[in-house]
């Protein structure tokens, strides 16, 4: 059965929101104010179960495809095949529906998962980058909204801290925690070491995208892996 969550958007909005970032395969769809969503934890599957899934998602609603005004997506980091399988089918579907996209930081629906289901107001947000790393971010809600303090990163977990400035008591999220959490520099007041990236949470966060004005065209639809982004690479291995 899905899951349904209201959420404040404008009725009149009809949104398709998709992840396969991490081990969880998800989908959430606003359509007439109300949002279903469907997620399961299926590693290796996603690339089977994601058609189905918005299918099936369309199908409960009663719409087609060509109902909708945008679709969003799990932009990374995560898996770097979960992020291109995601991408794949938003774009073939939003050039094909010529429909803008809404990409949305992976690290940021896990914060906003917290905020949702545990009440956390400040997330420190972390998957499992495997080679000894973690992908990395820091949130605080505002206004219902986990906005980035700092930057996202990839990094050892002994380097994982707070931004700079930043105070106040701090919530652990995502796999990261579940790996490293002994290591990781930032001792938060509690955690949940299993969390996945969920649709619902990223339909929200790109509802408040959408209402900004911040939607892309399709060619725009692109991964973030971090690891390109790193500031100090590491050496070559002699």
């Amino acid at each position: 059965m899905p899951a349904l969550f209201l959420q404040p958007f404008e009725p009149m909005t009809t949104l398709l929101a998709l992840d396969t970032a991490t081990e969880a395969c998800s989908v959430a769809l606003l359509h007439g104010g109300r949002v279903l969503s469907h997620y399961e934890v299926a590693p290796r599957l996603h690339a089977q179960r994601l058609l189905p899934m918005i299918q099936q998602l369309l199908g409960e609603a009663g719409i087609t495809a060509s109902a909708l005004d945008a679709i969003a997506f799990g932009r990374g980091p995560g898996a770097f095949t979960g992020v291109r399988i995601a991408i794949g089918v938003v774009q073939g579907l939003a050039f094909a529906l010529d429909r803008p996209v809404l990409p949305v930081s992976n690290l940021a629906v896990l914060a906003q998962r917290a905020l949702r289901e545990r009440g956390a107001i400040q997330v420190a947000a972390a998957i499992d980058a495997r080679m000894d790393e973690v992908y990395w971010g820091c949130y605080r809600a505002e206004a219902g909204e986990m906005r980035l303090l700092g930057q996202e990163a990839v990094l050892p977990p002994e380097q994982a801290q707070a931004p700079r400035g930043s105070d106040g008591d701090w919530f652990g999220a995502g796999t990261g925690w579940g790996a490293y959490a002994e290591r990781i520099a930032l001792k938060p007041v509690g955690m949940a070491g299993d969390l996945l990236p969920h649709a619902a949470d990223l339909l929200d966060l790109a509802g408040y995208a959408w209402g900004r004005g911040e939607a892309v065209p399709a060619d725009q639809a692109q991964p973030v892996y971090l690891r390109d982004q790193v500031a100090t690479p590491k050496a070559a291995p002699v």
